[in-house]
């Protein structure tokens, strides 16, 4: 009974991390969008130039405001995972797992660097350290990506939140399993190919289950939130600041000084007032996406995009993917300085603005389908830099930081190219 009752654990722990971190997630998001539109007020009244204006309120407050939303998520994973290592069942769960782990090429210590992975990363790694056999160690540093990390926690929660809000917390265990189950699936492969070496006997001194303190859980959990709010102030801010630039300009193109002329052409006709109104939206909208489209960032976006078209990603989506290098967090706010201003209203929740956007055909760009497809790929795909560091440190060589960039990218691509396809295979039989 002992892995039904992790996993019925676990799928407790999502549910809350749902239920009360999206009611707190509400409140946030409601103090945020005012911060914003209290901020934009006084730069208008104080006459501040519309680039700064821009910088500021698109840029800045958009893509750390976005991340910032996440916190009680993030907060409410981490006091759970806290609670259950300090308890002893940690070593429990490890205990549980070796009969499954040895069969995978693996020890049941190593279930613990990749539990670790679900707050962060490169702890993990730094974790595999305590294994005894080499090949133990390098198989765990390089399957532990695989662990859905908290940073990967804010692009699951808008996605599934927008596409799945009845079944949120079920897709949600469905991508941490996959973790898992790919993680084991790679390890065998690497036992099989990369690391013949003989199993070590699984020997561990099991904690005597223990009631924690209040005081040791905040600790904890703040330990490891900590390193989340280190990131919103230095690189997702940067990360924020250089996707505006990039978005922002050129300024002027061909093309939108032309919608720019039907606009103004459209307001001198004698049309009923609100066909008037109705087609310079409409215009208004398209000179938006060509914006993009010819924008610094759209140019990334449109020479990588052919690449993870089979998958279902538009250019906007192969942006985030590209700024996600980063750090996974990156992706939620790529998405927001991306999508801000699109849909009618400023203020309007990210996850409405992604369902809602449309491309110049008029066609939805994010579907249920894309969503999965898009959660796959930022789930399997390239580690965070600090990881990739992190492994280069543990393994004392460049080449396995290498390794890992791009045998994740390759299987990323190929597992969300498979549920893509197949999935818009039955939706074409079927409907």
């Amino acid at each position: 009974w002992g892995v039904p009752i992790f996993l019925g654990i676990m799928a407790v722990v999502f549910l809350l991390t749902f239920t009360v971190g999206d009611w707190l997630k509400g409140y946030l998001e409601i103090g945020i969008e005012n911060l914003s539109l209290w901020i934009e007020k006084g730069l208008v009244a104080a006459q501040v130039n519309e680039v700064i204006r821009s910088l500021i309120v698109d840029g800045i407050l958009a893509g750390v405001g976005g991340i910032l939303t996440f916190l009680p998520n993030i907060f409410i994973l981490f006091l759970a995972l806290a609670f259950l290592e300090d308890s002893g069942y940690m070593a429990r769960v490890a205990y549980v797992m070796e009969g499954i782990m040895s069969k995978l090429g693996l020890s049941g210590r190593a279930f613990i660097p990749m539990i670790l992975g679900f707050g962060c990363t490169v702890p993990a790694i730094m974790a595999s350290r305590a294994l005894e056999s080499r090949r133990d160690r390098f198989k765990v540093m390089l399957i532990t990506p695989f662990m859905s990390c908290s940073a990967r926690l804010p692009v699951y929660v808008l996605l599934t939140g927008a596409f799945f809000p009845k079944n949120a917390s079920f897709v949600l265990l469905a991508l941490y399993v996959s973790g898992i189950l790919l993680a084991v699936i790679m390890a065998r492969l690497f036992k099989r190919f990369l690391f013949n070496e003989e199993d070590v006997p699984f020997v561990m001194e099991l904690p005597p289950y223990r009631m924690p303190t209040g005081k040791s859980i905040m600790i904890h959990m703040w330990e490891k939130a900590k390193q989340y709010l280190h990131k919103m102030g230095g690189i997702i801010l940067v990360a924020s600041i250089v996707i505006w630039f990039l978005g922002y300009f050129p300024r002027h193109s061909e093309s939108g000084d032309q919608f720019d002329r039907q606009i103004a052409e459209i307001e001198n006709t004698e049309l009923d007032s609100q066909e008037k109104t109705d087609t310079i939206e409409e215009l208004e909208r398209l000179k938006a996406i060509d914006h993009q489209q010819n924008s610094y960032i759209g140019r990334i976006g449109q020479t990588i995009q052919p690449v993870l078209a089979p998958l279902g990603f538009d250019w906007k989506m192969s942006v985030s993917l590209l700024t996600g290098m980063a750090a996974k967090e990156v992706v939620v706010s790529t998405l927001s300085v991306l999508y801000t201003g699109n849909a009618d209203d400023d203020s309007q929740a990210l996850s409405e603005r992604l369902k809602q956007d449309r491309n110049a055909e008029g066609n939805l760009v994010f579907t249920p389908l894309i969503a999965i497809s898009l959660m796959l790929f930022v789930l399997i795909y390239f580690p965070c830099i600090a990881t990739i560091s992190a492994i280069v440190n543990e393994s004392g060589s460049w080449k396995w930081g290498i390794f890992v960039i791009i045998y994740t990218c390759v299987l990323a691509w190929i597992v969300s190219f498979i549920v893509y396809q197949t999935g818009n295979f039955f939706v074409g039989l079927f409907c």
